[in-house]
């Protein structure tokens, strides 16, 4: 009964934090919540849960390929191409970790991931808004 109501706390206070959140919010979001399932997929293995790891591992998969099918090719150019073809990288490599039971692998993606978040947190808040008043974007999603 506990674990149900702290999961409905988190999946609400996760609603709140999107509805608030601009475009720039959001992928740090994502990568962050990939970055988690992939911890939590590296501790299954470990565990030998091997339902569970393939649960994290799919979650982490589809949010990478999320981030993927954002890039903006048209704005982007190189640094675009490049990253789609880390994304691939990564896709490719954690299913490589699920079906050889690879916390390593999982370890090398989460690296790859955090170094592009870590970019990507570092773009500042004036930058961010020109982006977004840009583009036409209002500046929260929600």
């Amino acid at each position: 009964m506990y674990n149900a109501k702290v999961k409905n706390y988190r999946k609400e206070a996760l609603k709140t934090r999107v509805a608030g959140a601009d475009r720039f919010e959001i992928i740090q979001m994502l990568m962050a919540g990939a970055v988690e399932k992939m911890v939590l997929a590296k501790v299954a293995i470990e565990k030998k849960h091997l339902e569970a790891k393939s649960e994290h591992l799919s979650k982490a998969s589809a949010i990478i390929s999320a981030l993927r099918g954002c890039l903006d090719f048209e704005v982007g150019g190189e640094v675009t191409e490049n990253l789609y073809a880390l994304y691939s990288y990564m896709l490719d490599r954690l299913l490589d970790a699920s079906l050889e039971n690879n916390p390593e692998i999982i370890d090398e993606v989460c690296v790859l991931l955090k170094e592009i978040k870590s970019a990507w947190d570092a773009i500042p808040h004036d930058i961010r808004e020109q982006t977004l008043r840009e583009n036409g974007a209002d500046a929260h999603v929600g």
